[in-house]
């Protein structure tokens, strides 16, 4: 606090200066960064590097930003002590571009003390270098604070992350702001993996349909978006994005990492995910909390050290990975469910489209709360990093589909009913082909109350109709529209015309 009782705000050029400073490694190499932690290494069997966390998850609960919450006095502590514990032991200050877009491209800095340079290591390789322009956003992070705190000034660009050694929560410290930038633009952030997709319509003519897949980490995000969905020249898929992106007011969907993909490894299968198998078994990769033996030996299906074992991969290891980042135009939207009320697919008004964006249902993942995973879920968006009120966000949302008319489904990809129908990633691919090829004849029906595939070729739907698997369908279904339109009641700002489409 100043003198005169005024909360005072850091500044980031209190920050060391990288180019002079003496403690400040600046912008090392990948080689540089990977022989900085040679001591925290185990290589490989593939050659890559891999390393072990204390923290294995993200730490929301310890995360606080100065938009939604009032900072106190303690808040501002840790921020100064953020910034001034950057100039007094040795760093690593490394500057990456995130995003390409023009009007979604931000120069991101990362201060990091030395000893921890694997989480430089592995957070630069998902960005592209700098161009040597100043940055627009600042992390300073310290894992070896007594306190474990994430502290965020939107406006100032600024983010402290205290007592946390997890990539993630780098990563997610600048895409948390990237999100926010592009609301103040007018457009919305998603957590969202986008996908450009070729394939011949009903007529036989080839057509180019841009998709977008909104789901919480762990749901099939990275599964379902880097998928080449079987297709065969001319036809094709290509991922743009995995994790973040920026939908602009113009309809253009801006990605905003360049370079690699944070993934999950765990169960990590060469038959169902062939390409992500392929990227992460190659030298590039750099493994945290993955169960590596001594000798280098990869246990994709162990969980040693926790359910929410990570890689980063590279793009260009990716045969369904585009060159570019940026989607043309968003035509699909498709929200990743859990729920084992929903049906695989269904086709959503723009108002059911606003419900399923507000109700982001889920099953809690180990990437989230390690200690709820399994558990049912929801959060808005299916984006925990949303900075502002949330109802404003539901708005935004169904006001960007309906202007650039854009079609939107929920798609589940767990089980129906108590387990006893999965949906498994071929079922998924199938959908999600058809969908873009408009092949799918739907049908509005009056028990589940929505917009349901009649027929879906080379997928026997009738075999997933939802109330086949669950006792007492009627009475729950109406349950939950109840419990659905309580939960949405608490969102002042939401329009009533989208509580009134809970479905």
């Amino acid at each position: 606090m100043s003198e005169t009782g005024a909360e005072t705000r850091p500044l980031v050029r209190e920050l060391p200066d990288p180019t002079t400073a003496s403690n400040v490694r600046y912008d090392p190499s990948f080689e540089d960064l990977r022989d900085l932690a040679a001591g925290d290494e185990t290589m490989t069997e593939f050659g890559s590097p891999s390393y072990v966390s204390e923290t294995r998850s993200r730490s929301a609960d310890l995360t606080k930003n100065a938009v939604d919450a009032a900072f106190d006095e303690r808040d501002h502590e840790l921020v100064d002590d953020a910034i001034a514990r950057a100039g007094d032991r040795e760093m690593v200050c490394v500057d990456r571009l995130m995003g390409r877009h023009p009007d979604a491209t931000f120069c991101c800095r990362l201060f990091i003390p030395a000893e921890h340079a694997h989480i430089a290591l592995g957070w630069r390789d998902l960005f592209e270098p700098s161009d040597g322009r100043e940055p627009d956003l600042y992390t300073v992070m310290d894992p070896d604070y007594n306190e474990t705190a994430i502290r965020v000034l939107p406006d100032e660009g600024f983010t402290a992350v205290l007592g946390t050694d997890y990539i993630g929560e780098a990563k997610k410290s600048f895409l948390r702001l990237y999100m926010y930038r592009i609301k103040e633009q007018g457009g919305l952030g998603l957590h969202a993996g986008s996908k450009r997709v070729r394939v011949r319509n009903e007529e036989g003519d080839l057509q180019t349909v841009g998709q977008v897949f909104m789901g919480l980490s762990a749901t099939g995000k990275s599964t379902l978006t880097s998928h080449g969905c079987w297709l065969e020249d001319p036809e094709d898929a290509t991922m743009l994005q995995d994790d973040v992106c920026g939908l602009l007011p113009d309809g253009t969907v801006a990605g905003s990492e360049g370079e690699g993909l944070f993934i999950k490894t765990i169960g990590l299968d060469a038959e169902e995910q062939p390409e992500l198998y392929e990227a992460a078994t190659h030298e590039s990769a750099v493994f945290e909390n993955v169960a590596v033996d001594d000798d280098g030996t990869v246990h994709f299906d162990e969980d040693r050290y926790t359910s929410n074992s990570r890689a980063v991969v590279q793009r260009d290891q990716l045969e369904s990975a585009d060159e570019e980042i940026d989607l043309e135009r968003m035509d699909q939207a498709f929200f990743i469910t859990r729920n084992p009320l929903m049906p695989p697919v269904a086709k959503l008004t723009d108002d059911q489209a606003a419900v399923a964006f507000m109700l982001g249902e889920s099953i809690e993942t180990s990437a989230g709360d390690p200690s709820r995973a399994g558990e049912s879920i929801r959060v808005v968006g299916t984006n925990p990093f949303i900075i502002g009120p949330e109802g404003e966000e539901g708005n935004i949302f169904r006001d960007l589909i309906e202007a650039l008319d854009i079609e939107c489904y929920v798609i589940n990809t767990g089980y129906l009913g108590e387990k006893s129908a999965d949906v498994g990633v071929e079922e998924s691919v199938t959908i999600l082909t058809e969908t873009a090829r408009g092949t799918i004849e739907w049908t509005d029906d009056d028990r589940t109350g929505l917009t349901i595939p009649e027929s879906v070729p080379g997928f026997d739907i009738g075999e997933y109709y939802v109330p086949d698997h669950v006792e007492n369908y009627d009475e729950t279904v109406v349950e939950l529209r109840a419990e659905r339109r309580d939960y949405l009641e608490q969102f002042d700002e939401l329009r009533e015309e989208i509580k009134d489409a809970v479905y």
